[in-house]
């Protein structure tokens, strides 16, 4: 299933994409309207908690909405909707996975990819969605770069999580832009503030739940900064994996729903090329992944 997030009219909801139609169908609307459920979450977050019961769900509303002589009324067209991150706000900062590439990390100067996780984190207030117009920063930054990753959506709480149990944990994947302010991230010797900046977490289109990707080690990553190819890798060159990635993090943070991992970019990041080529205002970025879709955001 391909769940979005979005707001229309003032309203904010979610639902997953109609089938063969640019429109989503509005989940909150057909539980208010026809009652199916003796209860449903108004939170996707509260809803991802629920693991698998959760998709079941608003497949008995979808179908209660089909089978309703009103269904067209419960559809909400693409282009009538604002979109929103698929996960609105993460229940604490989004963690990244630092040179999980071995190009990547000798892109960026490593003699050696890192044998120990390298992570870091962005601040929720980074999260941006899909199709939205982000700042430049250009008082603040000469040096934004992108990075496209494969992100993770957490769907049950799990501590010291098992390496073989690691995918029960997981609810879904969606795709991440990691914009990196680079001057900044040299300027105070360490990550948060150039990887917070407003805007500089894109996270979407939609929140692909597992089922639908079974092998998330086989998916390709493809980046274009307006249209030209910079990244065209493959998770397959992670070093450390998804079911790694989610049961290191474990042993030292308790893992909730709603949380979300960035798994790492593949080489070929404007800081890597030569001569280094950061994005400026009018840029397209889109990062698509196999399975997911893609994400675009422009800059200004």
């Amino acid at each position: 299933m391909k769940i979005l997030s979005f707001k229309l009219g003032g309203h904010v909801s979610f639902g997953p994409k109609v089938k063969k139609e640019e429109a989503v169908w509005d989940v909150l609307a057909i539980q208010n309207e026809l009652q199916v459920l003796p209860s449903f979450s108004s939170s996707i977050v509260d809803g991802i908690a629920l693991g698998f019961d959760f998709v079941e769900q608003i497949r008995k509303l979808v179908e209660a909405a089909e089978k309703s002589d009103r269904a067209e009324s419960f559809k909400r067209e693409f282009t009538e909707i604002e979109w929103l991150s698929p996960i609105p706000r993460t229940p604490k900062n989004i963690m990244c996975i630092g040179k999980n590439y071995d190009e990547h990390a000798k892109e960026m100067g490593a003699e050696a990819a890192p044998t120990d996780l390298m992570v870091f984190t962005k601040s929720p207030t980074a999260i941006a969605a899909d199709g939205q117009t982000i700042s430049i920063h250009a008082d603040l930054s000469s040096k934004m770069d992108y990075e496209g990753e494969l992100a993770v959506v957490i769907g049950k709480r799990g501590k010291n999580i098992p390496k073989n149990l690691a995918y029960d944990y997981v609810f879904g994947y969606t795709i991440a832009n990691d914009i990196t302010a680079r001057d900044l991230q040299e300027k105070h010797k360490q990550f948060f503030l150039g990887k917070s900046l407003d805007g500089t977490c894109p996270l979407g289109p939609y929140l692909v739940t597992k089922d639908e990707i079974p092998n998330p080690q086989e998916l390709t990553v493809v980046t274009k900064v307006n249209d030209e190819v910079r990244q065209n890798g493959s998770t397959k060159d992670m070093m450390f994996t998804v079911e790694s990635l989610v049961s290191i993090l474990s042993q030292h943070v308790t893992l909730e729903p709603g949380d979300v991992i960035l798994t790492g970019t593949p080489a070929g990041v404007g800081k890597g090329m030569n001569p280094p080529q950061f994005l400026k205002a009018g840029d397209t970025v889109k990062v698509s992944i196999q399975g997911i879709g893609t994400l675009v955001n422009h800059f200004e």
